[in-house]
């Protein structure tokens, strides 16, 4: 019996065992692995903005098919239901009946139940204002559709960003570990040689003022690095627990976005996605402008109604011996508008106002357009020049600094010139990262503005 019970202690443990493990693994955090490119595709596919901006669209479909709809044969069917528990009295005059003159006597019409059945065709003849909504559907789509495409250049814009600022913070991490080695080693053997009585106490002091600057800054980029990959994940459309891998390199893919023949590029303004949104804006406008005016004409429509009719002192209404009565009507109702005093005109001057206004906006968004292609290309083409200047900046600094350093520990120069080249090391370090993401930024910005892509439908 005891080889037994450790026989099944041992099998329940190992079913335990499995149960954890397969409990681990289900909630085990999924994990990927980008470029920019597969960061991109992912991103407009699962980001919640474009996600939204798809789902607009198909609700602008079914507003399309909505307003057309309104024109079609509209069908609808009633039942009624009257069980009088009380029925109404009519009092008639008494001599009817041989009474006296002056005299009513109380009666019922009809009986106790009844049943009403019909059915009935409605159908616009003609309706301007129905005209227009057909015309405003396209415009509507037209609207999304732009909407979607600007929706997706945001969305581009803002995961190369995210990306490029997880690739910066990741070369900021690594730069201040490598500084904080450095000035590590340089400290423990200035404090050696202090300890031995030939190093000034100032001297270590200096070099221990950076090293705990160099330390907490680490710490504090190491923080923001686990911020820009929670901010990836949200563009992503990713939860910010996700663990994701990049497998680009900042200065690399700065060299990719080094481009100089796109400044030469040029559009014509009314294909920049802002200019078509603002036109989309205009048509709206005159379109209510169309509509109040068409409320000005007749409409006429037709109808045809056929129904039946059921009576009986009690619910027969199912029995196949009930007698129904049928019923029908063919009409055509004519609305003709003819005096209001001056509301519509009233409401088409204020939408005629509000045209005037949105081609106002129309041409501003023109000239718009046209100013920020202009300045997108100068700071793309000062971002490359920057890129050039900060990476000769750097070897500069990096060779004042190992010079400085060699004379410091040669005793020939002092610790505050030490820690002035260092810090003119430091900040060139942090300038030539960012400027690297900025020949990123500043180019995709320039891209978006000559942009003339145009939603196409997917399957």
């Amino acid at each position: 019996m005891k080889h037994l019970s450790i026989k099944h202690f041992l099998t329940l443990l190992g079913f335990i065992s499995l149960a954890s493990y397969a409990q681990e693994t289900q909630e085990a955090p999924e994990s990927f692995s980008f470029s920019l490119e597969e960061a991109i595709r992912y991103g407009l596919e699962h980001n919640v903005e474009a996600a939204n901006a798809q789902r607009d669209i198909a609700i602008s479909l079914k507003q399309k098919w909505e307003i057309i709809a309104q024109g079609l044969p509209q069908i609808s069917g009633a039942v009624d239901y009257q069980n009088y528990i009380k029925q109404p009295v009519q009092l008639l005059p008494a001599e009817i009946t041989g009474g006296e003159p002056g005299t009513f006597i109380p009666v019922t019409f009809g009986t106790q139940q009844s049943m009403n059945a019909t059915a009935t065709w409605n159908q616009i003849i003609f309706d301007g204002s129905y005209l227009v909504g057909i015309q405003s559907a396209k415009t509507l789509l037209q609207i999304t559709e732009n909407a979607k495409t600007k929706t997706d250049q945001e969305v581009k814009k803002g995961i190369i960003n995210a990306y490029g600022n997880v690739l910066l913070a990741e070369e900021n991490v690594a730069i201040l570990k490598k500084n904080v080695e450095s000035v590590q080693k340089t400290f423990d053997e200035t404090k050696l040689t202090f300890e031995n009585g030939l190093a000034e106490e100032e001297d270590v002091e200096q070099l221990e003022i950076t090293l705990l600057t160099l330390k907490n800054n680490l710490n504090r980029s190491s923080r923001m690095a686990d911020i820009a990959y929670e901010m990836l994940n949200i563009t992503l459309g990713l939860p910010v627990e996700t663990n994701i891998t990049l497998t680009e390199e900042l200065e690399a893919l700065a060299m990719q976005y080094f481009d100089l023949s796109i400044l030469q590029k040029n559009i014509a303004v009314e294909e920049n996605i802002d200019f078509r949104i603002a036109k989309n804006t205009a048509e709206s406008a005159e379109i209510e402008v169309k509509l109040e005016q068409a409320k000005a004409l007749p409409s006429l429509t037709g109808y045809v109604n056929y129904g039946y009719q059921g009576f009986s002192q009690e619910f027969t209404f199912l029995n196949d011996n009930q007698e129904y009565f049928d019923q029908s009507i063919l009409g055509i109702s004519l609305n003709i508008p003819i005096f209001s005093s001056g509301m519509r005109s009233a409401r088409t001057q204020q939408k005629k106002i509000a045209l005037e206004q949105a081609l106002a906006d129309l041409d501003y968004t023109k000239n718009e357009v046209k100013q920020q292609i202009n300045s997108a290309k100068t700071e793309y083409e000062y971002s490359l020049d920057n890129y050039s200047v900060q990476k000769k900046n750097l070897a500069l600094a990096e060779r004042i600094e190992n010079k400085n350093k060699t004379k410091f520990e040669e005793g020939v120069a002092s610790s505050f010139e030490l820690s002035e080249a260092q810090r003119q090391l430091y900040t060139a370090q942090q300038d030539y990262l960012q400027s690297m993401l900025n020949v990123i930024t500043t180019k995709v910005e320039l891209e978006n503005l000559l942009d003339t892509t145009k939603y196409e439908e997917k399957e």
